[in-house]
């Protein structure tokens, strides 16, 4: 069953949300950067991928105008946006900062 985008980000552990599309060559660097935090928080992060072509609507709610667009979400709320490519301990500091 596929679980709809507010149950997922409605969570106490921090979901970060990537805003990313198959043509856009920032979002290829953004993903293996995503793994290695995913892989040094393990269990303190949740990390979801939304390809805006896919899912325009969500993209529009979210006034993503720009890929990568990262979203970061605790509790169901947005407590963390950027656009563009960063760095793996960027990304870090700021989900540990929620």
């Amino acid at each position: 069953m596929k679980r709809s985008f507010s149950d997922i980000i409605n969570s106490e552990i921090p979901v970060l949300v990537d805003f990313f599309a198959d043509w856009c060559g920032p979002c290829k660097m953004l993903a293996p950067i995503l793994k290695q935090v995913k892989e040094e928080l393990v269990d303190d992060v949740k990390i979801i991928k939304i390809d805006v072509d896919k899912n325009q609507p969500l993209a529009a709610q979210y006034q993503v105008r720009g890929v990568p667009t990262l979203l970061l979400f605790k509790n169901g709320k947005q407590v963390w946006r950027q656009s563009g490519v960063l760095q793996k301990n960027e990304i870090i500091n700021v989900i540990k900062s929620h």
